[in-house]
């Protein structure tokens, strides 16, 4: 009996209805955090090889421009959590039929949304960055960036959508390797084109992009050929799924979006302070997800967990797996302070940092870390607030980290410590936002678990 014959037997179950809830989550945050650091760590190459030639408006383009495709990802990360809230509760309530319906019809509106999401912003891409603060050659290369970048958004989204099924049906090692195998690609590619080739930014766009078209085939191959999670997409199921898929999605890609405003901004509030302050912010926005990692991966953990185990009615699971994700997620972060405290000034140096590049980057990494702890805690409730039906909270509380919880943060830190103030400002803004989450996600849990009980 092949692989593929095992995962389609009838008898197979939802596996996290059973068993150990921390075995659970940290089994699927490891290969998740893998996976996720991989392509972490592709975005960090591109930095990291375009550091090399020594040419700080080059870093600042591709600071500006990730900005601008923290959007872009962001809406194909909403469009995911869509797929995950509607397969998962699915299989753990045991109707595989509708789980490969739900799949096909998200995979097919996923890539249709994000067309349309990547065409408005490639016509907007010279305004936006005008307004982030970006100018002359670093306006220049920054648009070239996105102009060869933006239209491939929808091979991401269908990849993204392909690991959150993976993830659903509870396969994190296949899950991982959808952004394992882009990540590969992408530094691989990263040391052609840039450095042996010598194309400087032409060549880490290049990468990108093919990067994602491996990331798409590789997910589509686990979902149809491993696990049989494609049904064949029909139009009326189609507009059947509409509705509930957009019920989920919108107020999702809302939630994934807010945080890039937030980031948007940070970027227009440093970008005064020139292209050495939006080059460190650009290296730290790169540092960020590959030493929290596991944080963003652990979000991505609990939407199915909770998912199956609200199919299957088990609210106690629902709230003890909360619990454990909170615990595991703020040792997590201890521990990446830990390792960005002492390797600060090596990694500066990694990416040949000088003057005041390195001060921000040293600063941010002794300094900052602690406070993600907030961040993760939204992260996480986000999940929460998703899987349950109630994405229009994670919305709410989004945006008002986003606005409320980093604007005036922003503005008095950069009005009394400069550029060290508006990072600082952009963490110390979380604070309420991540206790706030917190409580609420508690209290979701509970109104849930009584509606379960009746």
């Amino acid at each position: 009996m092949t692989e593929a014959d095992i995962v389609r037997r009838s008898g197979e179950g939802p596996r996290f209805v059973t068993g150990s809830l921390l075995r659970h989550i940290l089994g699927m945050t490891a290969a998740g955090a893998l996976g996720l650091m991989a392509v972490f760590v592709g975005d960090l190459a591109n930095i990291y090889f375009l550091s090399r030639i020594g040419d700080d408006e080059i870093v600042a383009a591709v600071g500006y421009a990730s900005s601008i495709l923290f959007f872009s990802t962001s809406i194909g990360i909403g469009l995911s959590i869509a797929a995950t809230s509607l397969v998962a509760p699915a299989l753990g309530a045991r109707r595989r039929v509708r789980a490969r319906r739900l799949s096909a019809n998200a995979h097919v509106m996923a890539f249709v949304f994000s067309m349309v999401a990547s065409i408005v912003m490639w016509l907007a891409i010279a305004p936006l960055l005008r307004l982030l603060g970006a100018t002359d050659r670093t306006l220049d290369l920054a648009k070239f960036y996105l102009e060869v970048l933006l239209p491939t958004l929808p091979f991401l989204s269908v990849g993204m959508t392909s690991s959150a099924v993976l993830r659903s049906v509870g396969d994190a090692r296949r899950a991982m390797n959808v952004t394992l195998w882009g990540s590969v690609v992408n530094t691989i590619l990263d040391l052609i084109f840039i450095v042996h080739l010598g194309l400087g930014i032409e060549g880490a766009v290049l990468s990108s992009m093919l990067a994602r078209l491996v990331m798409m085939g590789v997910g589509l191959y686990g979902v149809i050929a491993v696990h049989d999670l494609m049904g064949r997409p029909k139009v009326a199921t189609l507009r059947q799924d509409v509705s509930p898929y957009c019920r989920i999605a919108a107020p999702a890609v809302l939630t994934n979006v807010a945080p890039a405003v937030g980031n948007a901004y940070v970027t227009h509030a440093i970008a005064p302070y020139g292209d050495a302050a939006v080059a460190a912010w650009a290296i730290i926005g790169r540092i960020i997800p590959v030493a929290f990692g596991a944080i963003y991966a652990l979000s991505g953990t609990v939407g199915p967990i909770l998912g199956q185990n609200f199919g299957a009615r088990s609210p106690s699971r629902m709230r003890n797996a909360y619990t454990l994700s909170l615990l595991t997620m703020a040792v997590f972060t201890g521990m990446a302070w830990l390792l960005l405290a002492v390797l600060a000034d090596p990694l500066a140096t990694l990416f040949h940092a000088t003057g005041e590049v390195r001060k921000l980057i040293v600063f941010f990494c002794r300094w900052l870390p602690p406070l993600f702890v907030f961040l993760g805690a939204v992260f996480i409730t986000n999940a929460v607030f998703n899987t349950l039906g109630r994405a229009h909270f994670s919305s709410l509380l989004n945006w008002g980290r986003a606005t409320l919880g980093t604007v005036p943060f922003v503005i008095w830190g950069g009005m009394w410590f400069g550029a060290e103030g508006v990072l600082a400002g952009n963490m110390v803004g979380g604070v309420a936002f991540g206790l706030i989450a917190i409580l609420a996600g508690y209290r979701l849990i509970a109104r849930v678990g009584e509606t379960l009980r009746l």
